[in-house]
């Protein structure tokens, strides 16, 4: 990773691209391309090979969630995605992880967290550390959904395995894992990464998206487990 940060930058808000450009030159990432919708955030992708792509959700022409599938295709060399919304909760975030989009920001993000979540999608992470995105997907994923877009069968994955996709959903971290099941912090990543190549999933993103549409977890899993958690 000695190679500079290659990002496009798909909003069609002027201001808000000419705020994001600044931000991360001025960080050392380097803009490859603009677009001000999701046909030529789509071509510029083709066209310049950008390592993240910052996308609108609500754009004219194409919105960012149609551009967000057809940009991950699954080709390898594929780019991140991360979302860019005005709202916190909103269902074509959800549908865009569900597509492959490694994670989503608001737009009132501020300059570090901007440039530190690029760095992160860039690695192969997710943004998944906000509690929002849980919330996010419990109020979207819905089991036998006509509209959800991840569907798989967890016969694949061992009983420690739905163990820590379980926990992984509620929004445990890897250091919080293996305290949990008392394992070293390395098995766990190599338990999230069996769990991940099992399912043919891209990223943590869409494994809670996974657990919570199959019904390994649902909405109030979390709290659950805490007050369980408080009264041992």
């Amino acid at each position: 990773m000695t190679e500079p940060l290659r990002v496009l930058l798909a909003d069609d808000q002027t201001l808000v691209r000419t705020g994001f450009r600044l931000i991360l030159r001025a960080d050392g990432i380097d803009v490859v391309a603009e677009a001000t919708n999701g046909a030529e955030a789509v071509e510029a992708v083709r066209r310049t090979r950008p390592d993240v792509v910052l996308m609108d959700v609500r754009m004219p022409e194409m919105d960012g969630l149609e551009a967000t599938r057809r940009i991950l295709t699954g080709a390898p060399g594929e780019p991140r995605v991360i979302i860019l919304t005005t709202f916190d909760l909103d269902r074509y975030v959800y549908a865009a992880l569900s597509a492959g989009a490694s994670g989503f920001l608001l737009k009132d993000v501020t300059p570090e967290q901007l440039t530190a979540a690029v760095r992160t999608v860039r690695t192969g992470d997710a943004l998944l550390a906000p509690a929002i995105t849980r919330r996010l997907v419990q109020r979207f994923a819905q089991r036998g959904s006509d509209t959800a877009a991840l569907h798989r069968d967890l016969a694949s994955l061992t009983p420690r395995e739905l163990e820590v996709l379980g926990l992984l959903a509620r929004g445990l971290s890897n250091a919080e894992l293996a305290t949990r099941l008392h394992l070293a912090e390395a098995t766990v990543k190599t338990h999230v990464a069996r769990i991940l190549a099992k399912l043919g999933l891209r990223d943590r993103v869409q494994a809670v998206i996974v657990a919570y549409e199959t019904g390994l977890v649902s909405a109030g899993a979390r709290e659950a487990a805490q007050q369980s958690t408080e009264q041992t």
